[in-house]
Formats: C-alpha cells, sequence, structure tokens
C-alpha cells in the first residue's frame, strides 16, 4: 500500500474526476479520495450536460484531453442543439444522461487510468509544513502525503440541508457532511462564506398524465460534445415533456412561504439568481400567472423523473400540494421531495489563475468550493487546477487559459479577479470574444497546446491534423471554384435566392445566408466529390469550413481586437507596487488592487472599482 503521492484530489465529483485524471495522464502519481466510492461524478441536480456557454466548456474540456464530453456522449437519452436560430457563437449542446450510467462510466475510466488510485474516506485535516501544503488526514486516522493537493468538496463542507422547518446536516440527501477544514482553513487567514443551492422534487413517472403534457423529442444528427470519431447515443432515446403551473399552484405555495426556509430567516446565505427556486420565482416575479417546467427523465429505463423549474425548499405537503394543481400532476407520487442546502464556499480572489491558493503553496481549489455552480463550470476548473497540481510538483511552468483562449479562462480568471457574490453561473454574454469561443471550433483553440503539455494524446492530435486539413482543403477549393450564372441559375432559384447575373467563386454563395454546403452540393458535383473525399467526421469538417467561410469578417474583427487586449496581458504588475502608498489612485482602488495583487494591467482593468484613470495612474508610474 502506498501512502505517498505527487497529487491528491479531495472529492469524486465532476471536479476531482477531471483533476485527478488530468493529473494521472500527465505522469503524476495521483490518490482521489471520496466519501463513496458507489457516487462517482454524481449529478446531484439534473441529469444534464451542458447547455448555454456550459456545452462550449464541455467541449473545451473534451478538446484538451479531458473525460466529460466522452461520458456524456456514452451515457446521452437525449441530445440537442440550443440557440440554433441565432448565429453559431451562441450554438450550444445539451445532453440529457443516464444519471446511473454516467456514473457508472466515471468509475470504469478512474479505475482503469494509469498513476490513479482511489481511496474511500473523508479527509477532515490539511497537513501544512512551512506554508506549503504537504498531505492530508482522514477520518481514519490515515495520513497520506503530497507535493500538491486539490480539494473539490462541493457541498460537502458544512453541508446543511432545508425542508421546510426541517434541517438536516449532509452534503446531498443521505450522504453526511464533511467538518473540519473550513475551520482549518478560517485560523489559516482565508476568508470563507455560506451558499445556497436546491434541487427540485423526483417523480415517480408512473404517476404523470403525459396526454397533459407537451412532448419535447430530442435530435439525432451528427453533433456531439467529444472531438473524437465515434458514434454517439448509444442508448435509448428519450423525449422530455413541457408542463407549466397556474394560479392554484401559486396560492398554494404562497400559504407555505411562512414555513419557507428562504423567506423565515433560517436561509441567510446567498442562492443562485439564474436558477431559482420555484417560491423565488412567484415573489420575484408576481405578476406571472404561469412559469415551464420540464419533466426529464434520469436514465434510459427508469421511470424517476425531474422536475426542472420547481426547484424548492417548502414542506413536502406544500410541494405536494401544489403540483397536484397542475393537471399532468394531480395524481404524483414522488420518491423525494426538492430541498435546499447551504455550504461552505472560499473567495475566489484568494486563488491565483493556475486554481493554487496566495496564503498556502500546493494547494488548489476548484468547483463548488470557488463559489460556481454547475457540473460544467467544476469539471472545466478540475481539469486546470488537475493540471497545475502536476506542473506544480515537477517545477513546471504553470497553465494558463486567456479570455480569448477558452471559456474556462473567461471562467477562472471572473473568479479570481471579481469573485463571487452569488452562485457563479456561465453564460455566454460573459465572454467578450464570443465569436473567437464557438462550440464548433474547441480543438482548434486549444488541442494542440493540451497535446505540447502532454495531456492530449496522439489520436486526438492527429484527428486535429486531418480536421484543420480538411478544412483548409475545403475553404480553398471554395475561394478557387468558379461559378457560370448559366449553369447554376436554375438551382438557385429553387431554393429561393437570387439568381446570378454574372459569374462568380463559390465561395460568394456560401456567404448567402439562405445557402450552405449542402445544398450546394446537390448544384455543383464538383463540390460534391470534395465534399465525399473526407473519410470521417464529414458533417462536422463540413460545418466548420462554412461557419469559417461566413463569419470570416467578424472572427478576424474580434481577434484584432483581443490581440491589442491582449497587449495589456503582457504588462505584469504582480508585487510590483505598494498600492497603500499611491494617493493618485481612489481608495477603493487601492484596497482592492492590495487585496488581489492582480497579475497583469488587463486583469487591474478587470476589478469592479478600478476605473481607467486608476489603470492610466499604474500605466504612468511604470513608464508607459
Amino acid at each position: 500500500m502506498n501512502f505517498n503521492f505527487d497529487v491528491i484530489v479531495v472529492g469524486a465529483g465532476h471536479a476531482g474526476c477531471e483533476a485527478a485524471c488530468a493529473a494521472a495522464n500527465l505522469g503524476s502519481k495521483t490518490l482521489l479520495i471520496t466519501m463513496d466510492m458507489n457516487k462517482i461524478a454524481q449529478m446531484s441536480c439534473n441529469p444534464a450536460v451542458g447547455g448555454i456557454a456550459k456545452g462550449q466548456i464541455v467541449r473545451e474540456i473534451d478538446a484538451m484531453g479531458g473525460y466529460m464530453g466522452i461520458v456524456t456522449d456514452e451515457t446521452a437519452i437525449q441530445f440537442r442543439m440550443l440557440n440554433r436560430s441565432k448565429g453559431p457563437a451562441m450554438w450550444s449542446p445539451r445532453s440529457q444522461s443516464d444519471r446511473m450510467k454516467f456514473s457508472q462510466r466515471w468509475r470504469e475510466i478512474l479505475e482503469n487510468t494509469p498513476n490513479l488510485s482511489m481511496w474511500q474516506d473523508t479527509v477532515q485535516q490539511l497537513i501544512v509544513e512551512n506554508g506549503a501544503v504537504t498531505g492530508v488526514q482522514t477520518r481514519m486516522n490515515v495520513v497520506f502525503t503530497a507535493k500538491s493537493v486539490v480539494l473539490t468538496t462541493g457541498t460537502f463542507m458544512g453541508g446543511l440541508l432545508h425542508i421546510g422547518r426541517t434541517q438536516i446536516p449532509g452534503g446531498r440527501i443521505s450522504e453526511p457532511a464533511s467538518y473540519g477544514i473550513t475551520e482549518q482553513l478560517r485560523e489559516l487567514g482565508f476568508r470563507a462564506d455560506r451558499m445556497k443551492t436546491g434541487t427540485p422534487v423526483r417523480i415517480d413517472g408512473r404517476s404523470i398524465h403525459f396526454e397533459d403534457a407537451v412532448e419535447q423529442q430530442g435530435e439525432d444528427d451528427f453533433h456531439k460534445f467529444s472531438y473524437l470519431d465515434f458514434t454517439p447515443r448509444p442508448l435509448k432515446q428519450r423525449s422530455c415533456w413541457t408542463i407549466y403551473t397556474n394560479e392554484e399552484v401559486h396560492d398554494i405555495l404562497r400559504k407555505g412561504l411562512p414555513d419557507s426556509p428562504l423567506y423565515n430567516g433560517q436561509i441567510k446565505s446567498i442562492g443562485p439568481r439564474y436558477c431559482p427556486s420555484i417560491e423565488t420565482k412567484i415573489v420575484t416575479f408576481a405578476d406571472k400567472t404561469e412559469h415551464q417546467l420540464f419533466l426529464e427523465p434520469e436514465g434510459e429505463t427508469t421511470q424517476e423523473y425531474y422536475l426542472n423549474g420547481f426547484s424548492s425548499s417548502l414542506p413536502i405537503d406544500i410541494q405536494i400540494a401544489a403540483m397536484q394543481k397542475v393537471p399532468a400532476l394531480r395524481d404524483v407520487q414522488i420518491y423525494r421531495p426538492g430541498y435546499a442546502i447551504e455550504y461552505d464556499f472560499f473567495d475566489p480572489t484568494q486563488l491565483n489563475h493556475t486554481l493554487e491558493t496566495k496564503l498556502l503553496k500546493g494547494l488548489f481549489f476548484a468547483g463548488q468550493i470557488n463559489g460556481t455552480t454547475g457540473y460544467e463550470e467544476a469539471a472545466g476548473q478540475g481539469l486546470v487546477a488537475g493540471i497545475n497540481a502536476h506542473l506544480k510538483c515537477h517545477g513546471d511552468d504553470s497553465f494558463v487559459l486567456g479570455r480569448d483562449e477558452a471559456y474556462i479562462g473567461v471562467l477562472i480568471d471572473d473568479l479570481v479577479t471579481k469573485g463571487v457574490d452569488e452562485p457563479y453561473r456561465m453564460f455566454t454574454s460573459r465572454a467578450e470574444y464570443r465569436i473567437l469561443l464557438r462550440q464548433d471550433d474547441a480543438d482548434m483553440r486549444l488541442t494542440e497546446r493540451s497535446y505540447r503539455l502532454g495531456l492530449a494524446n496522439e489520436e486526438r492530435y492527429r484527428l486535429l491534423c486531418e480536421k484543420r486539413d480538411r478544412v483548409a482543403r475545403l475553404i480553398e477549393f471554395s475561394r478557387d471554384y468558379s461559378i457560370k450564372a448559366a449553369y447554376i441559375n436554375s438551382g438557385l432559384e429553387a431554393l429561393g435566392t437570387t439568381p446570378l447575373k454574372q459569374g462568380v467563386k463559390l465561395v460568394d454563395l456560401i456567404m448567402r445566408p439562405q445557402l450552405d454546403m449542402a445544398k450546394l452540393a446537390d448544384l455543383v458535383p464538383a463540390l460534391r466529390r470534395e465534399i465525399d473525399a473526407i473519410p470521417n467526421r464529414r458533417e462536422e469538417i463540413v460545418e466548420a469550413a462554412e461557419i469559417n467561410i461566413k463569419y470570416e469578417g467578424y472572427i478576424d474583427r474580434e481577434r484584432m481586437i483581443a490581440d491589442k487586449i491582449r497587449r495589456l496581458e503582457n504588462i505584469q504588475i504582480k508585487d510590483r507596487f505598494d498600492y497603500s502608498t499611491i494617493q493618485a489612485i481612489s481608495t477603493e482602488a487601492r484596497q482592492k488592487l492590495a487585496r488581489i495583487n492582480p497579475e497583469t494591467i488587463a486583469q487591474a482593468s478587470r476589478i469592479p472599482g478600478i476605473s481607467p484613470s486608476d489603470i492610466n495612474i499604474l500605466l504612468l508610474l511604470m513608464g508607459r
């Protein structure tokens, strides 16, 4: 039995699994410690991965050699590409997953990853020597040593569940909370606080009147999360269903508000703005007569359904009575009620961009411990923390993603620069360079960099090179191939687009909003031959080429803006100033700059409360 490791990861949720695999695959001797080995990568809330901006994060994880995308594709029971009515910068993949199979597949991956060991136990204390973490001590009083420790504790630290006035200590329903680490870190000078999240009721599908619900089927085209070449979604595909609340539902919920932990003073911590409870909805949006709810299956064969949109901490009898006023749920039978949970988190401005803490060397935070919400946000952080934990062990340069490289870069920069005042959730609107951070090209952005690091394997790199070459050939062909008006006008008119007055290049037709390569291939045999010559991932490659052609001008403009900003990212200011002595900047600026100690001028400019004039003063002091 080995008790000495390079990297220890605490917690086997979505952050912990990605962190452990990243460190191990890079070559570090890694230990993953979890309270229950039967609850690996548990989907504590809805059984779904992806969504607006979140889907882009999953594609980035996959592009770098992470596993969330692969597991999702293999266990999906419904897939949809959201935002198709908008431009490709906004397209976001989302999958319903089989909850049990998702966890099972993750465990298979972990158990078969070289350099990775597992231990079932609870970590109660970090071992700290000379301002650095050197290991952990568990509830079984076992000591493991390591050069780096990654904490991915989710909602378990100080976890407290609320169902009406009933309070139950726990990290999830029927799972114990964890104590000791928060108290220890507070004593060492860390700032901690409490956050709140919640989850809806789980329903027995046999009690649902589906005839009173609207069916929402999935899609079955070539899109998936992983860039690897395999056929996704081998499981039986299932429908989701939409239903609505009504005034009768709202009346019952209002009567229950005096017993709601959110409104009777029982919960004092910060809740999520963008995933509010049903009781928050009826209070905040009191003028609305209905709210949309989604019935989502929890697996390929299970009868369990997740009632998305009905997160609640109200008493059980209120939850049931309210649901019974929804026609489709009039005979509802539930497996368990919704509940709220409070838990400890740490102010993420105490982290570097590597996700290593500023106060303790070798200690990394990832996931909800940093004030985020969502499996995808957690997994993205876990991947970066795992990489940097490995690099820290071996004295290598750190790995940081820029805001123009990845949504994961935006996420981490927001956390360490701005901090959080509510559970952080990723949206496309948080990224300045959305056109550069599309879901279709995460491999183009990140795979080669990850390959040079040693994480993305040879297969991924080969697929990237093949795709890059095929996309370039298609674009070049489209720019060089001439089209005569007489040859194609009848086809253009049949497709409802303006006929040509003179010959043009094929690329000029692809640029038209009404046309795409698939339609034009039916009219241009040479294009059809070029497409048919692509040996695999044909639809993916054609789509990538088409997006690059149609949006070339926008992409180039955004890249130019990003390059200008990047120049400020290269001006290092960390530990360069004693901000308390710079009287020319505001008091707020002095305090925030001293607390966060930004790495660069660009990061300083993104700190809330730092004005352009404050930045100009810093630039002047640097002689610029």
